[in-house]
Protein backbone atom coordinates (compact mmCIF):
# COMPACT_ATOMS: atom_id res chain seq x y z
CA UNK A 1 0.00 0.00 0.00
CA UNK A 2 1.46 3.68 -0.61
CA UNK A 3 1.90 5.81 2.06
CA UNK A 4 1.61 9.20 0.24
CA UNK A 5 3.06 12.05 1.81
CA UNK A 6 3.69 14.78 -1.05
CA UNK A 7 1.00 16.57 0.14
CA UNK A 8 -2.20 16.83 2.58
CA UNK A 9 -4.06 17.62 -0.95
CA UNK A 10 -3.71 14.19 -2.11
CA UNK A 11 -7.18 13.59 0.50
CA UNK A 12 -9.78 11.55 -1.26
CA UNK A 13 -13.63 12.06 0.18
CA UNK A 14 -14.40 9.27 2.14
CA UNK A 15 -17.23 6.94 1.36
CA UNK A 16 -19.66 9.01 4.01
CA UNK A 17 -18.40 12.50 2.81
CA UNK A 18 -19.56 11.51 -0.97
CA UNK A 19 -22.57 10.42 0.12
CA UNK A 20 -23.46 13.62 2.08
CA UNK A 21 -22.42 15.31 -1.82
CA UNK A 22 -24.86 12.94 -3.56
CA UNK A 23 -27.82 14.34 -1.20
CA UNK A 24 -26.93 17.80 -1.06
CA UNK A 25 -29.71 20.27 -2.04
CA UNK A 26 -28.29 22.36 -4.51
CA UNK A 27 -29.20 25.87 -6.40
CA UNK A 28 -27.19 28.49 -9.29
CA UNK A 29 -25.15 29.72 -6.84
CA UNK A 30 -24.16 32.28 -9.05
CA UNK A 31 -27.89 33.85 -8.79
CA UNK A 32 -27.10 33.46 -5.09
CA UNK A 33 -29.78 30.22 -5.34
CA UNK A 34 -27.50 26.91 -3.81
CA UNK A 35 -28.63 26.57 -0.71
CA UNK A 36 -25.54 24.49 0.73
CA UNK A 37 -23.20 26.64 -0.22
CA UNK A 38 -24.92 29.39 1.75
CA UNK A 39 -24.75 27.09 4.59
CA UNK A 40 -20.99 26.48 3.90
CA UNK A 41 -20.85 29.88 3.30
CA UNK A 42 -22.27 31.08 7.10
CA UNK A 43 -20.78 28.48 8.98
CA UNK A 44 -17.07 29.35 7.75
CA UNK A 45 -17.94 32.71 8.40
CA UNK A 46 -19.12 32.38 12.07
CA UNK A 47 -16.14 30.45 12.48
CA UNK A 48 -13.91 32.79 11.64
CA UNK A 49 -16.06 35.83 13.19
CA UNK A 50 -16.12 37.84 10.10
CA UNK A 51 -20.04 39.11 8.50
CA UNK A 52 -19.90 37.05 5.09
CA UNK A 53 -18.01 34.35 3.12
CA UNK A 54 -17.69 33.37 -0.23
CA UNK A 55 -17.11 29.99 -1.87
CA UNK A 56 -14.45 29.71 -4.27
CA UNK A 57 -12.79 27.05 -5.89
CA UNK A 58 -9.41 27.04 -4.35
CA UNK A 59 -6.48 28.44 -1.85
CA UNK A 60 -5.27 30.18 -5.28
CA UNK A 61 -8.13 31.82 -6.64
CA UNK A 62 -9.28 32.81 -2.56
CA UNK A 63 -5.71 34.59 -2.28
CA UNK A 64 -6.05 35.78 -5.60
CA UNK A 65 -9.61 37.40 -5.21
CA UNK A 66 -8.50 38.58 -2.14
CA UNK A 67 -5.96 40.58 -3.68
CA UNK A 68 -7.90 42.19 -6.28
CA UNK A 69 -10.74 43.34 -4.48
CA UNK A 70 -7.72 45.13 -1.83
CA UNK A 71 -6.09 46.20 -4.81
CA UNK A 72 -5.41 48.44 -7.87
CA UNK A 73 -3.23 48.00 -10.56
CA UNK A 74 0.38 49.67 -9.56
CA UNK A 75 -0.32 49.23 -5.86
CA UNK A 76 2.06 47.03 -3.45
CA UNK A 77 2.01 44.03 -1.48
CA UNK A 78 4.29 42.96 1.45
CA UNK A 79 4.37 39.07 1.74
CA UNK A 80 7.27 36.78 3.07
CA UNK A 81 9.68 35.42 0.71
CA UNK A 82 8.54 31.84 0.80
CA UNK A 83 4.79 32.48 0.68
CA UNK A 84 2.36 31.14 -1.24
CA UNK A 85 1.05 34.18 -2.55
CA UNK A 86 4.59 35.16 -3.68
CA UNK A 87 6.16 31.79 -5.04
CA UNK A 88 2.99 29.47 -5.97
CA UNK A 89 0.12 31.11 -7.67
CA UNK A 90 1.72 31.38 -11.16
CA UNK A 91 2.02 35.53 -10.65
CA UNK A 92 -1.57 36.05 -10.24
CA UNK A 93 -1.24 39.42 -7.98
CA UNK A 94 0.62 40.80 -11.24
CA UNK A 95 -1.52 39.29 -13.77
CA UNK A 96 -4.79 39.38 -12.21
CA UNK A 97 -4.30 42.55 -9.97
CA UNK A 98 -1.51 44.26 -11.67
CA UNK A 99 -0.44 44.74 -7.84
CA UNK A 100 3.78 43.78 -7.46
CA UNK A 101 4.58 42.12 -4.49
CA UNK A 102 7.41 43.07 -1.98
CA UNK A 103 9.19 40.31 -0.87
CA UNK A 104 10.56 40.24 2.66
CA UNK A 105 12.22 37.30 4.64
CA UNK A 106 11.41 36.21 7.78
CA UNK A 107 12.88 33.78 10.70
CA UNK A 108 11.52 30.93 10.13
CA UNK A 109 8.81 32.24 7.72
CA UNK A 110 7.39 34.57 10.30
CA UNK A 111 7.27 38.53 9.67
CA UNK A 112 7.68 41.18 12.67
CA UNK A 113 5.58 43.94 12.55
CA UNK A 114 9.10 46.09 12.51
CA UNK A 115 10.25 44.31 9.41
CA UNK A 116 6.67 45.59 7.79
CA UNK A 117 7.01 49.07 9.14
CA UNK A 118 10.34 49.70 7.46
CA UNK A 119 8.88 48.98 3.64
CA UNK A 120 5.74 50.79 3.82
CA UNK A 121 5.96 53.27 1.06
CA UNK A 122 6.49 56.69 1.70
CA UNK A 123 4.38 59.09 -0.11
CA UNK A 124 6.42 59.73 -2.83
CA UNK A 125 5.77 59.92 -6.81
CA UNK A 126 8.18 57.76 -7.54
CA UNK A 127 6.67 55.09 -5.14
CA UNK A 128 4.02 52.45 -5.68
CA UNK A 129 1.16 52.14 -2.92
CA UNK A 130 1.62 49.98 0.51
CA UNK A 131 -1.80 48.61 -0.12
CA UNK A 132 -1.99 44.92 1.70
CA UNK A 133 0.57 42.97 4.06
CA UNK A 134 -0.56 38.84 3.33
CA UNK A 135 0.00 36.74 5.91
CA UNK A 136 0.66 32.89 5.48
CA UNK A 137 -0.31 30.97 8.77
CA UNK A 138 0.58 28.06 9.20
CA UNK A 139 3.55 28.78 6.42
CA UNK A 140 3.78 25.69 4.11
CA UNK A 141 7.17 26.19 3.35
CA UNK A 142 8.63 27.05 6.71
CA UNK A 143 7.53 23.66 7.95
CA UNK A 144 4.10 24.52 8.91
CA UNK A 145 4.84 26.99 11.23
CA UNK A 146 2.27 28.62 13.50
CA UNK A 147 2.86 32.62 13.65
CA UNK A 148 2.56 33.68 17.12
CA UNK A 149 -0.44 35.35 18.14
CA UNK A 150 1.12 38.21 19.83
CA UNK A 151 3.49 39.21 16.25
CA UNK A 152 -0.15 38.57 14.63
CA UNK A 153 -1.71 41.59 16.73
CA UNK A 154 1.07 43.72 16.86
CA UNK A 155 1.11 43.48 12.80
CA UNK A 156 -2.74 43.77 12.68
CA UNK A 157 -2.07 47.06 14.90
CA UNK A 158 0.40 48.55 12.26
CA UNK A 159 -1.37 48.01 9.26
CA UNK A 160 -4.85 49.57 11.36
CA UNK A 161 -2.72 52.35 12.28
CA UNK A 162 -1.29 52.92 8.31
CA UNK A 163 -4.41 52.28 6.69
CA UNK A 164 -3.15 48.92 4.60
CA UNK A 165 -5.28 45.76 4.52
CA UNK A 166 -4.66 43.00 6.12
CA UNK A 167 -5.14 39.28 4.33
CA UNK A 168 -4.40 36.03 6.23
CA UNK A 169 -3.36 33.09 3.81
CA UNK A 170 -5.06 30.40 6.28
CA UNK A 171 -5.22 27.23 3.86
CA UNK A 172 -4.17 25.75 6.92
CA UNK A 173 -5.05 28.27 9.61
CA UNK A 174 -7.32 25.62 10.72
CA UNK A 175 -4.03 23.36 11.89
CA UNK A 176 -2.98 26.22 13.69
CA UNK A 177 -5.78 26.63 15.72
CA UNK A 178 -5.80 22.65 16.91
CA UNK A 179 -2.36 22.96 17.61
CA UNK A 180 -2.00 26.13 19.98
CA UNK A 181 -6.01 25.98 20.97
CA UNK A 182 -6.65 29.47 20.25
CA UNK A 183 -9.65 29.77 18.92
CA UNK A 184 -10.13 30.33 14.64
CA UNK A 185 -11.80 33.69 15.13
CA UNK A 186 -9.11 34.77 17.60
CA UNK A 187 -6.89 34.51 14.54
CA UNK A 188 -9.14 35.54 11.74
CA UNK A 189 -10.14 38.63 13.62
CA UNK A 190 -7.06 40.41 13.12
CA UNK A 191 -7.40 40.38 9.36
CA UNK A 192 -9.77 42.12 6.80
CA UNK A 193 -9.77 39.35 4.48
CA UNK A 194 -9.32 35.43 5.55
CA UNK A 195 -8.74 32.58 2.87
CA UNK A 196 -8.92 29.04 4.51
CA UNK A 197 -8.79 25.67 2.67
CA UNK A 198 -11.31 22.81 2.68
CA UNK A 199 -9.18 20.82 0.15
CA UNK A 200 -6.28 19.75 2.41
CA UNK A 201 -6.08 17.82 5.75
CA UNK A 202 -9.73 18.62 6.37
CA UNK A 203 -10.10 16.12 3.10
CA UNK A 204 -12.76 17.83 1.01
CA UNK A 205 -11.95 16.61 -2.89
CA UNK A 206 -12.14 20.80 -3.57
CA UNK A 207 -12.83 24.39 -2.55
CA UNK A 208 -11.55 27.37 -0.53
CA UNK A 209 -14.01 29.99 1.47
CA UNK A 210 -12.63 33.60 1.60
CA UNK A 211 -14.38 35.40 4.42
CA UNK A 212 -14.93 39.56 5.18
CA UNK A 213 -16.70 42.27 5.68
CA UNK A 214 -20.45 42.09 3.71
CA UNK A 215 -18.90 45.25 1.02
CA UNK A 216 -15.52 43.03 0.97
CA UNK A 217 -17.33 39.81 0.04
CA UNK A 218 -19.62 41.75 -1.84
CA UNK A 219 -16.54 43.23 -4.16
CA UNK A 220 -15.24 39.41 -4.05
CA UNK A 221 -18.40 38.17 -6.30
CA UNK A 222 -17.69 40.10 -8.58
CA UNK A 223 -14.27 39.19 -8.59
CA UNK A 224 -14.41 36.01 -8.67
CA UNK A 225 -16.71 35.73 -11.37
CA UNK A 226 -14.16 37.87 -13.51
CA UNK A 227 -11.87 35.27 -12.63
CA UNK A 228 -13.86 32.26 -14.01
CA UNK A 229 -14.74 30.83 -10.58
CA UNK A 230 -18.52 31.80 -10.58
CA UNK A 231 -19.76 27.90 -10.02
CA UNK A 232 -23.79 26.98 -10.74
CA UNK A 233 -25.01 23.72 -8.93
CA UNK A 234 -22.30 24.06 -5.75
CA UNK A 235 -23.16 22.55 -3.42
CA UNK A 236 -22.41 19.32 -4.18
CA UNK A 237 -18.70 20.59 -3.36
CA UNK A 238 -19.62 22.77 -0.79
CA UNK A 239 -21.38 19.47 0.91
CA UNK A 240 -18.24 17.80 1.25
CA UNK A 241 -16.93 21.31 2.92
CA UNK A 242 -19.70 20.93 5.61
CA UNK A 243 -18.92 17.36 6.25
CA UNK A 244 -15.50 18.16 7.09
CA UNK A 245 -15.72 20.79 9.14
CA UNK A 246 -18.27 18.51 11.16
CA UNK A 247 -16.04 15.30 11.10
CA UNK A 248 -12.40 15.80 10.37
CA UNK A 249 -12.00 19.55 11.47
CA UNK A 250 -11.94 17.93 15.30
CA UNK A 251 -8.66 15.25 14.59
CA UNK A 252 -6.24 17.13 12.84
CA UNK A 253 -4.10 16.98 15.90
CA UNK A 254 -3.29 13.56 14.96
CA UNK A 255 -1.87 14.57 11.91
CA UNK A 256 0.73 17.24 14.15
CA UNK A 257 1.32 14.06 16.27
CA UNK A 258 2.41 11.88 13.25
CA UNK A 259 4.18 14.42 12.18
CA UNK A 260 6.38 14.85 15.19
CA UNK A 261 6.76 10.95 15.30
CA UNK A 262 8.10 10.56 12.03
CA UNK A 263 10.51 13.69 12.05
CA UNK A 264 11.64 12.10 15.51
CA UNK A 265 12.51 8.48 14.27
CA UNK A 266 14.27 10.47 10.77
CA UNK A 267 16.54 12.72 12.58
CA UNK A 268 18.22 9.47 14.33
CA UNK A 269 19.29 8.01 11.07
CA UNK A 270 22.72 9.19 10.23
CA UNK A 271 22.99 12.40 7.74
CA UNK A 272 19.52 13.37 8.04
CA UNK A 273 18.47 16.00 9.87
CA UNK A 274 15.34 18.32 10.28
CA UNK A 275 14.89 20.91 7.44
CA UNK A 276 13.21 23.56 9.69
CA UNK A 277 12.94 25.01 13.25
CA UNK A 278 10.78 22.44 14.82
CA UNK A 279 7.75 20.42 13.61
CA UNK A 280 4.45 22.55 15.06
CA UNK A 281 1.92 21.26 12.75
CA UNK A 282 1.48 18.12 10.06
CA UNK A 283 4.61 19.70 7.44
CA UNK A 284 8.38 17.98 8.01
CA UNK A 285 11.22 19.02 5.68
CA UNK A 286 14.40 16.73 6.28
CA UNK A 287 17.76 17.77 4.64
CA UNK A 288 19.88 14.86 3.14
CA UNK A 289 23.00 16.51 2.28
CA UNK A 290 24.84 14.53 5.42
CA UNK A 291 23.73 11.59 3.77
CA UNK A 292 25.94 12.47 0.37
CA UNK A 293 21.97 11.43 -1.02
CA UNK A 294 20.13 14.35 -2.85
CA UNK A 295 16.75 14.61 -2.00
CA UNK A 296 15.33 13.66 -5.22
CA UNK A 297 17.34 10.44 -5.41
CA UNK A 298 15.68 9.97 -1.57
CA UNK A 299 12.54 10.41 -3.07
CA UNK A 300 12.90 7.99 -5.96
CA UNK A 301 14.07 5.61 -3.46
CA UNK A 302 11.55 6.11 -1.32
CA UNK A 303 8.59 5.80 -4.00
CA UNK A 304 10.00 2.12 -4.67
CA UNK A 305 9.08 1.03 -1.28
CA UNK A 306 5.87 2.47 -1.25
CA UNK A 307 6.67 6.23 0.31
CA UNK A 308 5.80 8.99 -1.76
CA UNK A 309 7.74 12.24 -0.66
CA UNK A 310 7.95 15.71 -2.45
CA UNK A 311 11.45 17.26 -3.20
CA UNK A 312 11.76 21.12 -2.93
CA UNK A 313 15.74 21.33 -3.67
CA UNK A 314 18.88 19.78 -3.46
CA UNK A 315 19.10 18.28 -0.49
CA UNK A 316 15.26 18.96 1.12
CA UNK A 317 12.50 17.00 0.70
CA UNK A 318 8.99 17.49 2.27
CA UNK A 319 6.28 14.98 4.06
CA UNK A 320 2.95 16.26 5.01
CA UNK A 321 0.42 14.19 7.41
CA UNK A 322 -3.31 13.99 6.96
CA UNK A 323 -5.64 11.74 7.64
CA UNK A 324 -5.01 9.39 5.22
CA UNK A 325 -1.61 8.75 7.25
CA UNK A 326 -2.05 6.49 10.26
CA UNK A 327 0.44 6.50 13.04
CA UNK A 328 1.46 2.95 11.86
CA UNK A 329 2.73 4.66 8.15
CA UNK A 330 4.30 7.48 9.72
CA UNK A 331 6.49 4.60 11.86
CA UNK A 332 6.68 2.74 7.96
CA UNK A 333 7.94 5.81 6.30
CA UNK A 334 10.64 6.61 8.97
CA UNK A 335 11.68 2.75 8.28
CA UNK A 336 11.92 3.21 4.64
CA UNK A 337 13.57 6.26 4.44
CA UNK A 338 16.69 4.72 7.40
CA UNK A 339 15.99 1.84 4.60
CA UNK A 340 17.09 3.86 1.49
CA UNK A 341 19.52 6.12 3.47
CA UNK A 342 21.64 3.14 4.99
CA UNK A 343 21.56 1.08 2.02
CA UNK A 344 23.33 2.79 -0.75
CA UNK A 345 24.34 6.13 1.36
CA UNK A 346 27.78 7.53 -0.01
CA UNK A 347 30.57 9.76 1.32
CA UNK A 348 30.75 13.21 -0.03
Amino acid sequence: MTIDLRSDTVTQPTPEMRRAMAEAEVGDDVFEEDPTVQRLEARVAGLLGHEAALFVSSGSMGNGVAVRTHCAAGDEVVAEYDSHVFNNEVGSTAALSGAQVHPLRGEGGILTAAQIESTIRSEDVHHSDTRLVCIENTHNFAGGAVYPVETLREISALCAGRGIGRHLDGARLWNASAETGISLDTYARLFDSVSVCLSKGLGAPVGSVLVGSRHFIHRARRFRKMFGGGMRQAGILAAAGLYALEHNLPRLKEDHENAREFARRACEIPGVRLGQARVDTNIVFLDTEGTGRPAAEVMNALGALGVRVFDTGQWRFRAVFHLHVSRQDAVRAAECLAETVTSVSRPR
